[in-house]
């Protein structure tokens, strides 16, 4: 069932996969910068003009980065800043982002697939309609490795804005004046077949200094891969008979961090412990416990527990730590493979270790090919992290034709980034921390 599949045998070099990919590129917008209170200002992004992309949102924020296209992970983001109204420089958020692998075994275990490191996924860079862009940018770009040698320059990046519904409401207490913003987003995004799938790898920027990195599936359901109702399938088209089969979708990311611009963060897990109320008590009590992240970790999501990454040399404007929370977002892991077992994987920096699995670095013998083999127990000094969100595709009848996008993916969100909301009014400027009205 494995969508846009050419078949199982995924033989790619015929139905070609839309010849060029993402490599070379060209930019988007321009506009100003955003917060960073104390420590070195973030450089601007260090590349030229036609990898630039600097989006100066309406609400005053403004984003910048560089991108480049690399033969296996596709498009790279690299020096993103985030520099909301009212601060003087902008503030470094990560060195690089990117894909890390999407891994599909499939249900009946006959195959499974790195489309990253193994089957052409930067290759497949597609061509974009300008009505896939509204109001932005396409960007050429150049595709390494391409299928065609002669053809490599793809129509294939799009930078854009969109508005994301409301940033916030607030009426108080008196019925005299509301409060209202709506969010925009800068989005960064790129289409790549893999046979008969075609993936959306999309980075949104939001106003509010937000990062969410979407992998959306779409395309078409592989004609040739039915198993006419082993148990493993569901079935598509008429009666019973042909059973589309059934796949798993395990997405990575790799982001290396670094805050105020420095890649010495800090990581720490949080987990709340709720009691029961005790006689007296109107609710049940909880209790947040703090514990700093020193050594590489394999760490899994649940209720109640998150990690954040703290800047080790910058501080607000209220003289607190700058910090990115991860916020999964939902996920079926896939219990079938060692390094998709677990959620969150930080490990220290190696330039070797790029790929979750099936990694195409030399780390040496005995190093491993997956990220789990990674995790030694070496001191955190320059922190990685690599996000696992998994997808099963039971395949529906409305999955054809042409399939609906479907979409895994996480998010990073400031935490103390800017010491009030970067998007609060001026008239809200002054009610920071314990304010009383009239004061």
């Amino acid at each position: 069932m494995r969508v846009n599949r050419i078949s199982r045998a995924r033989r790619h070099a015929a139905l070609g996969v839309s010849v060029a990919a993402l490599a070379a590129g060209v930019t988007t917008g321009a506009g100003p910068a955003a917060a960073q209170p104390k420590a070195a200002a973030a450089a601007a992004a260090e590349c030229s003009a036609a990898y630039k992309i600097e989006q100066k949102l309406s609400s005053g924020t403004t984003w910048r980065m560089c991108w480049r296209y690399d033969s296996n992970a596709g498009l790279v983001l690299e020096n993103i800043s985030y520099q909301p109204k009212g601060e003087a420089s902008p503030i470094k958020v990560l060195n690089s982002a990117r894909l890390g692998q999407i891994h599909v075994p499939y249900d009946d275990g006959s195959v499974e697939y790195d489309d990253l490191t193994g089957f052409g996924f930067a290759q497949g860079l597609m061509n974009l309609d300008p009505g896939e862009c509204p109001g932005g940018t396409i960007k050429t770009v150049k595709v390494p490795d391409s299928w065609d040698p002669d053809h490599p320059n793809v129509n294939g990046l799009c930078t854009t804005t969109r508005s994301r519904g409301h940033a916030y409401r607030m009426q108080g207490d008196s019925a005299n004046k509301v409060y209202q913003a709506q969010g925009k987003d800068l989005l960064v995004y790129s289409v790549n077949q893999v046979g008969w799938y075609e993936y959306m790898t999309e980075w949104r920027f939001q106003d509010d200094g937000t990062i969410t990195m979407n992998l959306g599936a779409t395309g078409s359901l592989s004609y040739e891969d039915y198993d006419a109702g082993d148990g493993r399938g569901w079935p598509i088209g008429k009666g019973p008979r042909a059973q589309a089969t059934s796949h798993s979708h395990n997405a990575f990311w790799r982001l290396d961090f670094a805050l105020d611009g420095s890649s010495k963060n800090r990581v720490e897990q949080y987990d709340s412990t709720v009691t029961a109320a005790a006689q007296g008590q109107q609710a049940a009590t909880v209790k947040t416990t703090r514990t700093p992240v020193t050594k590489e970790l394999a760490g899994d999501a649940k209720s109640y527990r998150w990690w954040r990454m703290v800047s080790a040399v910058g501080k607000n404007k209220d003289w607190h730590p700058r910090s990115y929370e991860i916020v999964p977002g939902p996920s079926t892991k896939y219990p079938g493979r060692s390094f998709t077992k677990h959620d969150v994987y930080v490990t220290e920096y190696n330039q070797c270790e790029q790929f979750a699995s099936n990694n195409t670095g030399n780390c040496g013998a005995g190093a491993g090919k997956s990220v789990d083999k990674w995790v030694n127990g070496q001191t955190l000094t320059h922190p990685v992290v690599w996000m696992n969100v998994g997808f099963h595709h039971i395949a529906r009848d409305e999955d054809q034709q042409p399939m609906p996008v479907h979409w895994q993916g996480f998010s990073i969100a400031p935490r103390d980034v800017t010491a009030m909301n970067p998007l609060t009014p001026a008239e809200l400027a002054g009610q920071n921390g314990h304010w009383e009205p009239g004061s």
